[in-house]
């Protein structure tokens, strides 16, 4: 096999022995397999007769052949490779597990031996050189291609496990992780090193198994740019795209089963930098769960995935599964953790299984036994489940933000010159230019369309691409994959970001439009039962309208939400209301079904058609604006007579500036006061000497005012609350107060990081 000569034991080490390996080859089948359940119990026994009975049907259709293993799956490309590698782990597992009825099945064994020796002869071996795309060689195969051989180890013979390691060998080398760049970095290095440490087990090889541990290293820091977790929680991949939800997943349960493959062995992840994976569960995952679902603007070129054509359980790939991958990966990562930890995880494990009415947790059909045994036992414990979450939290490294209030939450999804657009390749998500013009997605209470099941319900292939709610928009038509794959197209915006107290938050984006000569400010202030909508500065030169789309909601197959409009105000029963407070630009509205399917914006997918109907308010800036402008609220859940009274009411909401130069707004009942500087001046009761994103918040006898600045150009600035204050009571160490008295002059040195900065006060 190739790799570097094993390493000879260091004083007072003892070299590990085929114990020490078969032992670790052991609990990696456990944590794969499952333990502590009842096989004739449910929701196993179901699970375990489909595997059997979809076993026999790939044993049946199993025909080798010089290029395939199974008909329409050929090797090139090397997808077949993966396919067919998956179809022997499904067969392996009906042969070892219980209740399958395949279980020790000797015909089934020998079908498994006949497909790994056919595969490896073929194709997947020392000699062959990549070809197509590289993760199907270095990750796709090797995962179940390794689980297989570690299920039947003792039935494949020692040939059949070297030439299995060897394989692995060549196409994941040592060389591979001994460079962190280029494909091996984030998720991807986490699956890399599970690929390495597994041929080393199998193979009794000390030293690839050491490699593939200390290899893991570089993911643990902090990272400040590229792929990664950043010190705000959030998680990039493909450099500059945010992917929480599936990469981020990848990497959380890649990480959770080799720590506990390896605790207590002589390889040992003990980097004391793992711990900023362990912090991110509920810094970075948790905020962006919403009762079980995964909210899709941290997902990338997975929201358009849905049912993929060769998955024989046609099983929806949406914001719930991504969710219920992340909820799994943080059940078996608490199996590891301190009892402090492992207790607060396993209540927000227990509140998520509680909540998600749309695909329970328990049942769900993504999970393999082994997570089903993990997750009950989770549900089954003492712990108390945690209750739904209310506060917001700002991404601003991957340009996300989330808003979590009772019975409802939301999320922006925007772009700059450090996070693009949208992702397109491999034939997925051609036509998600605009996820990233300021998509405002929510859920409001309830589980159909209406709360949790809104964007999982064949959301992404009915809905128009040009109206996804919450954006600006050119309608100029785009080619599909329009501005280049892997997240190239990316804005020429520095002003993205924003400021939050942990409760409320005051967020903008300066948008420039893909393939547009678009350009607009946006802005979001996010209060206690709405969020207010400013955009300023709307212009354009396509030589076509410009559209503000408020909202686009999927009312489902057929559905019969009545939209109620007022004088400046829309109510769709069971949803929410939208207010416009005094805005000079008319609300239209559309009622209209449509069809798509899956295959159409992601060439992997089901080619079934389905018709959604769709509820869309948008307001029309007309041909080439020059300088458009619109206000409006968003109230998540409100009943029809809360959103009137609320259109009625003139002092509830004071909109202080809405110019391409500044917005700014006040909500004098919850004693807020939010602005986005595009550009020095005065805005209401605020100055800023630079671009600047404030928060103002007042609270009994005190006031806070919280400072951000998301150009990120690191040089100090000042601000001034022109209020007059009787006492500073706290300030952050980048803060310097300059005068109190009749106002309040402050000197704020900000970093690069669009952090925030607080300073407290006694106002007269």
């Amino acid at each position: 096999m190739t790799g570097a000569a094993p390493r000879a034991p260091g004083p007072g080490e003892v070299a590990p022995s085929v114990r020490d390996f078969d032992a670790l080859r052991l609990r990696w089948l456990a944590l794969r397999l499952g333990t502590g359940h009842d096989p004739a119990a449910e929701p196993y026994a179901t699970r375990l007769a489909e595997t059997g009975a979809l076993a026999g049907r790939y044993e049946a259709a199993m025909a080798p052949a010089p290029t395939s293993l199974w008909p329409g799956h050929p090797f090139d490309p090397p997808s077949g490779i993966t396919h067919s590698y998956r179809c022997l782990w499904t067969m392996a597992q009906a042969y070892v597990r219980p209740g399958t009825g395949r279980t020790g099945d000797p015909a089934l064994l020998d079908a498994v031996r006949t497909g790994l020796d056919h595969v490896a002869a073929r194709v997947y071996h020392p000699g062959t050189a990549r070809y197509g795309n590289w993760w199907e060689w270095q990750i796709g195969s090797p995962r179940p291609l390794l689980d297989t051989v570690a299920a039947l180890h003792d039935r494949l013979g020692e040939d059949r496990v070297r030439t299995a390691c060897a394989a692995v060998d060549h196409f994941v080398p040592d060389s591979a992780l001994l460079h962190y760049g280029g494909t091996s970095t984030g998720a991807n290095r986490v699956d890399l090193c599970r690929a390495a440490a597994l041929s080393g087990v199998l193979g009794r090889r000390a030293d690839r198994v050491a490699l593939a541990r200390d290899a893991l290293s570089p993911v643990f820091p902090h990272v400040t740019r590229g792929d990664g977790l950043y010190a705000d929680g959030s998680f990039v991949q493909h450099t500059w795209v945010p992917y929480t939800g599936t990469y981020g997943q990848v990497l959380l349960d890649g990480l959770a089963c080799l720590f506990a493959l390896l605790a207590g062995s002589p390889w040992e992840v003990v980097d004391p930098a793992r711990v900023n994976v362990l912090d991110g569960v509920e810094r970075a995952y948790a905020p962006l769960i919403r009762n079980g679902l995964m909210m899709d603007a941290v997902s990338g070129r997975a929201t358009s995935r849905g049912i993929l054509r060769d998955d024989p359980g046609r099983i929806l790939r949406g914001d719930h599964y991504h969710g219920q991958g992340v909820i799994a990966a943080i059940a078996l990562l608490a199996e590891g953790a301190d009892p402090g930890r492992r207790e607060r995880w396993h209540a927000l494990v227990k509140g998520w299984i509680a909540r998600d009415t749309v695909s329970p947790v328990l049942t769900a059909p993504r999970f393999e036994v082994a997570d089903l045994a993990r997750l009950h036992a989770v549900a089954a414990s003492p712990v108390p489940a945690a209750p739904e979450p209310t506060g917001h939290t700002l991404y601003a490294a991957m340009d996300r933000a989330v808003h979590h209030r009772p019975g409802w939450a939301a999320c922006v999804a925007m772009a700059s010159d450090r996070i693009a657009h949208y992702e397109c390749g491999n034939g997925e998500n051609p036509r998600g230019w605009h996820t990233g013009a300021g998509m405002l997605s929510w859920w409001g209470p309830g589980a159909g369309t209406a709360g949790d099941g809104q964007y999982t319900d064949w959301f992404w292939p009915t809905v128009d691409p040009y109206r996804l709610p919450g954006t600006t928009v050119s309608t100029r038509r785009l080619a599909d994959r329009e501005g280049g794959e892997w997240g190239a197209p990316k804005p020429d915006a520095r002003w993205v970001g924003g400021v939050t107290d942990g409760e409320f938050a005051a967020l903008g984006q300066h948008l420039r439009g893909l393939g547009s000569t678009l350009e607009a400010r946006k802005s979001w202030f996010f209060a206690a039962d709405a969020v207010v909508c400013l955009g300023a500065g709307i212009a354009c030169a396509d030589g076509v309208p410009v559209e503000t789309v408020v909202d686009n909601r999927n009312l489902g197959a057929a559905g019969t939400a009545r939209l109620t409009t007022g004088s400046r105000w829309a109510h769709l029963d069971g949803h929410g209301g939208w207010v416009l407070p005094g805005g000079t630009v008319a609300l239209r509205t559309l009622r209209e079904d449509r069809t798509g399917a899956w295959r159409d914006i992601n060439a992997t997918s089901a080619d079934e058609r389905r018709t959604r109907r769709y509820q869309t308010l948008w307001l029309d800036h007309g041909t080439d604006p020059a300088d458009g402008a619109y206000s409006y609220l968003v109230m998540p859940g409100a009943d029809r007579r809360t959103v009137a009274a609320r259109a009625a009411d003139p002092h509830w909401l004071e909109v202080l500036d809405n110019t391409a130069a500044r917005q700014a707004a006040r909500i004098p009942s919850l004693g807020l006061t939010f602005a986005a500087f595009w550009q020095p001046g005065t805005a209401g009761p605020l100055t800023t000497t630079a671009p600047a994103s404030l928060l103002l918040r007042r609270r009994g006898r005190t006031a806070t005012l919280h400072v951000a600045e998301p150009p990120r150009t690191g040089r100090p600035l000042e601000v001034v609350w022109h209020h007059p204050v009787r006492r500073v009571l706290t300030r952050d160490p980048s803060v310097e107060v300059l005068s109190a008295g009749p106002s309040l002059r402050l000197r704020v040195t900000p970093g690069t990081a669009c952090a925030p900065h607080r300073c407290t006060v006694v106002p007269y």
